[in-house]
């Protein structure tokens, strides 16, 4: 029996921006392959009129998480910049909520409820599953599930439509298990009646 898409549910993209793809200054590896899987779960919830946002990371050039400043990461999706745009390969319709994060230069966010407004939108859309995919599995995705599942959200992790940097070899597959721990429930777009 497969799980019927109905009013309260939204698709949740997070993080799909041109940087975290092959050639981008933090590419997740393979992160593009996971593009034609979310394209047909957007045009399921095109076809059903549910909601569909997606978050992106929208960083002032000094950003504290950038190595220049004393962060972790390379610079990367500075607003405005070809890096932060969604790349023309996502089929993100016109009326998607975009919600942008980690946009003050002292504020880092990996998830998507860190200090944008998310939770707020959802609630007035009376949202209650989210279906979750994009980049990257051990950290935007980890943490924006993680704080969907602490508001009570039922969240469903789309598994063909996720991909993980994995500095270490098995980084994906722990944030995974981790998640489905906490009561997320892994799907595929099969799955969905």
């Amino acid at each position: 029996m497969g799980i019927r898409l109905t009013r309260g549910d939204a698709l949740l993209i997070v993080d799909v921006q041109n940087d975290f793809l092959p050639g981008g200054s933090l590419a997740v590896p393979d992160g593009d392959a996971i593009i034609p899987a979310l394209n047909r779960y957007i045009a399921r919830f095109l076809e059903r009129r549910l909601p569909i946002l997606a978050t992106r990371d929208r960083h002032p050039p000094d950003h504290c998480s950038f190595k220049p400043q004393g962060g972790s990461w390379p610079p990367h999706c500075v607003a405005g910049s070809p890096g932060a745009a969604f790349p023309s390969a996502l089929a993100l319709p016109a009326d998607a909520h975009i919600v942008s994060k980690a946009t003050t230069r002292e504020a880092d966010a990996y998830s998507g409820f860190s200090g944008t407004g998310l939770h707020e939108l959802l609630q007035a859309m009376q949202i209650r599953r989210l279906f979750v995919g994009g980049l990257a599995t051990e950290y935007c995705i980890r943490n924006t599930v993680t704080d969907a599942l602490q508001f009570g959200y039922t969240v469903f992790i789309l598994e063909d439509a996720i991909q993980a940097i994995n500095l270490q070899p098995e980084d994906g597959v722990l944030a995974l298990d981790a998640m489905i721990r906490l009561g997320a429930k892994p799907i595929r777009y099969e799955e969905l009646a």
